[in-house]
């Protein structure tokens, strides 16, 4: 039988002692655990709504509702947007443009626009400077509650391959419809906020009778011709 000495270890009196240093071990795990989980939850329930805020304010409701409108298929086959401009006019308003090819002439493309833009609200808007330059094609204005909408419809512009290294001449759309090139047309929209297109503002009166007399009258002739000098 073996007497417990000096330097024997107290099986009695250490295993207590080691199940509380596990147990306490166990229960920071499982706090630590506990945290991290909480912590996870934390970052995801917020990284959810803070990825579709920042989503919703890089990308401008204007071009959603275009997305909506009912035209055919063969009339948006490839859609370029482009915006600049800040969406609460600081310094410059937004300008919101959308390049859309047609697959189809710029008769009825022209057609299924129109009458979806008078489907989702939109109101003809017969201004002056509409367009503000002359173009080819058909070009039309439109309202809705605070944005002003321009649809330019047209034949497309084709670029020919170059021939033996050099670029060969660009033919007009009417050369190109005329040989059978460069089917489809192409369909340009442009949206703007109604205070800062300039076509919303009453224009300066131009009647000279509201003008009033001109403080600088134009002199004809030499005013010193009638001047008799005096003798020296």
């Amino acid at each position: 039988m073996r007497t417990a000495g000096p330097d024997t270890p107290d099986d009695d009196e250490g295993a207590p002692g080691a199940r509380s240093e596990l147990r306490r071990q166990l229960r920071e795990r499982r706090r630590l655990r506990a945290a991290v989980l909480v912590l996870v939850s934390v970052v995801l329930l917020g990284a959810v709504p803070l990825f579709f805020g920042v989503r919703t304010l890089s990308r401008d409701p204007v071009f959603d509702n275009l997305d909506q409108l009912n035209v055919p298929a063969w009339a948006a086959t490839k859609t370029v947007d482009d915006v600049s401009g800040s969406r609460w006019c600081l310094l410059d308003c937004r300008l919101r443009e959308r390049t859309v090819t047609s697959e189809k002439s710029p008769e009825e493309t022209a057609k299924v626009y129109e009458d979806a833009l008078r489907q989702d609200g939109w109101q003809p808007w017969k201004v002056s400077r509409c367009p503000e330059q002359e173009t080819k094609g058909t070009y039309t204005c439109w309202r809705q509650d605070e944005l002003t909408l321009d649809l330019w419809v047209r034949q497309p512009t084709c670029v020919p391959p170059p021939v033996d290294g050099e670029p060969a001449v660009v033919p007009s759309p009417e050369e190109s419809a005329a040989a059978g090139e460069c089917a489809g047309s192409l369909v340009s929209v442009k949206v703007r906020n109604a205070i800062d297109d300039e076509r919303t503002r009453p224009q300066p009166a131009t009647d000279p009778s509201l003008t009033g007399e001109d403080p600088f009258p134009t002199v004809s002739g030499d005013p010193l011709s009638d001047l008799t000098p005096s003798p020296s």
